[in-house]
């Protein structure tokens, strides 16, 4: 298969990596009353790109950049400790290193390759994105196309579950997306170039409420997403 075909292949919503189970924290957004209609989902998903998605892109590439370097165990966990520190929420580090077991089983079984034993070996598994970035080599992505698929899962989980949450049109939905298809194209490419730079320069966006929802959603006894 050709390279945009592995691309097409890692941003389908339908990958066995769990991505579906997932809101991306738009089901506590919901429910504080912060995203009700398609205007404001439209503001909280290019808030993601901005902040989540540049950070996401940015690690994914530059775990991809890291595949075949000699220093490639070292990198990654340079890598890995970086993105821990980006990451305030105890519980978004816990669904990003669950996303990241669940990408990395897809990967091992789908492309065998060593490269994937250099991920650190930490509990609970390795965050998403550095997993994405592995995946991605094995499948034949360069740097920016992983950036690419990063930047795009971004907006596409909390899409598509803002369909059930909130139940607006799909095709309304997905007009969204595509005039957001700019924008998440251009935090790709500026993820793919800030992946040039050593792991502690990487970029650093944060949202603080999305943290807070998140620690507040881990802890609803009944939720129709895990995250």
């Amino acid at each position: 298969m050709t390279a945009p075909t592995m691309l097409l292949l890692l941003a389908d919503g339908r990958f066995p990596a769990g991505a579906h189970a997932h809101s991306a924290g738009l089901e506590a957004a919901v429910a504080a009353g912060r995203v009700t209609d398609l205007a404001t989902l439209g503001e909280y998903l290019r808030g993601r790109l901005a902040t989540a998605g540049l950070v996401a892109a940015a690690f994914a590439a530059a775990a991809r950049r890291a595949a075949w370097s000699a220093r490639r165990p070292a990198t990654l966990v340079r890598l890995d400790a970086e993105l821990d520190a980006r990451t305030a929420s105890p519980a978004q580090r816990t669904v990003s290193r669950r996303q990241g077991r669940a990408l990395l089983r897809a990967g091992r079984e789908i492309w065998p390759t060593a490269a994937f034993d250099d991920l650190p070996a930490t509990p609970g598994g390795p965050h998403q994105p550095l997993a994405l970035g592995l995946v991605g080599a094995a499948a034949g992505l360069d740097p920016a196309q992983v950036a690419t698929v990063a930047a795009h899962s971004t907006v596409t989980g909390s899409a598509s579950a803002a369909v059930r949450l909130l139940g607006l049109d799909p095709y309304q939905v997905q007009a969204l997306l595509v005039r957001l298809a700019g924008a998440c194209d251009a935090t790709a490419a500026r993820a793919a170039r800030a992946a040039e730079q050593p792991p502690q320069r990487l970029p650093a966006a944060a949202a603080p409420l999305a943290d807070i929802h998140a620690e507040a959603h881990a802890t609803w006894e009944v939720r129709l997403f895990a995250s």
